[in-house]
């Protein structure tokens, strides 16, 4: 688990309490839910970047 060392933030938009909270941490971008900070997922800087993009795209939005 990533600790909380590192400078978690969340979106500038996201609020009443359901939010994704992200951190940059050596070599890795880390994800987390602020409901339940013990499961996390991690990403390359190149995975996240091109999830991003995607998102962006609206290549989920299903």
């Amino acid at each position: 688990m990533i600790s909380d060392r590192f400078a978690w933030r969340t979106a500038s938009q996201s609020g009443g309490g359901n939010c994704v909270e992200v951190a940059g941490v050596p070599d890795l971008v880390a994800v987390r839910d602020s409901k339940d900070r013990a499961a996390q997922l991690r990403f390359t800087a190149t995975e996240w970047t091109a999830f991003v993009a995607r998102a962006k795209r609206g290549a989920f939005d299903h």
